[in-house]
């Protein structure tokens, strides 16, 4: 068997690769033990560069992962979200700077863009391995990249957010948001404000995106109002990958995750994950931080 020690030191590395590359945390740990079960069987001395084997490995995974990934989403149930990731992710944190508003921006490219520019662009991969990675010639690889990353360039923010607000702006959000607060709301939400909520049809989740701040003020005031007597429980302030947000338990105990992009200290885009299917390590993280008292 090869040296286990080396894929060990590379797992970490190959777990956010895989991550970025399905948007699944569970899906990227599946395919790194699909990798691991391929390492496992090659002979000992075989592989000389164990970095650059595994990472062509589970990048082809991923491309042949993704390829059933679309035909599910062509069925999914409202809007579609990446599975989110909370501040980090065992064993190490995510040390990109891809939020989620860019990995959305990823889910649009084509497969091939999406490999190449995250190989050469994020994860530094030289560019005859990405080329002998994706099986194509380096000229033909640099412009998967660079139309991917001007696809990218396009929905990276123009501004930086002090973290201190950012945290600030959630938690005011979480409250005005339970409270029906309009008043508190229009402080907090740009005028073109977005909702998406991603239920997977297991949940009760917005099927539509809900678009301005109006309509948005009114939705939150109406559920207060509807629901005044079980308001949601906050359960935790977090990152969401890259963004600011919260967990929360929400009426008929439903846990979600809420991130929020900001926009010149306004509210642009509330990004809601209700699906339990992508909240397994979310109420595994919570339940282990509630265990730790």
């Amino acid at each position: 068997m090869p040296d286990t020690r080396a894929f060990a030191a590379e797992r970490p590395r190959l777990v956010r690769l895989a991550y970025r590359m399905t948007s699944s945390l569970a899906e990227a740990e599946d395919v790194v033990q699909d990798a691991w079960f391929r390492w496992a069987g090659t002979a000992p001395g075989t592989v000389v560069d164990p970095a650059a084997w595994l990472t062509r490995t589970v990048t082809r995974l991923c491309l042949d992962h993704l390829k059933s990934a679309r035909v599910r989403r062509e069925t999914y149930v409202g809007a579609w979200l990446p599975e989110p990731l909370l501040g980090t992710v065992d064993p190490e944190p995510v040390t990109d700077d891809l939020t989620l508003t860019l990995m959305l921006a990823i889910e649009r490219l084509s497969p091939l863009e999406r490999a190449a520019f995250l190989l050469h662009d994020v994860f530094d991969v030289a560019l005859p391995e990405v080329a002998a990675t994706l099986d194509r010639a380096p000229a033909a690889v640099r412009q998967l990249a660079a139309r991917a990353r001007r696809h990218v360039a396009a929905a990276r923010p123009r501004y930086t957010v002090d973290r201190g607000d950012a945290e600030r702006i959630a938690a005011a959000f979480f409250a005005a948001s339970r409270d029906g607060d309009s008043k508190a709301l229009a402080g907090l939400l740009a005028a073109d404000v977005t909702i998406h909520a991603d239920g997977g049809g297991r949940v009760l989740a917005f099927r539509n995106v809900i678009r301005g701040a109006d309509r948005v003020r009114r939705l939150y005031a109406g559920l207060a109002r509807k629901h005044g007597d079980t308001p949601p429980e906050l359960l935790a302030t977090r990152w969401i990958d890259g963004l600011p947000g919260y967990v929360s338990r929400e009426r008929g105990d439903v846990v979600q995750t809420t991130a929020l992009e900001l926009r010149e200290g306004r509210i642009a885009a509330v990004y809601v994950v209700r699906n339990p299917d992508k909240l397994a390590h979310v109420l595994a993280l919570h339940a282990a931080a509630a265990t730790r008292g």
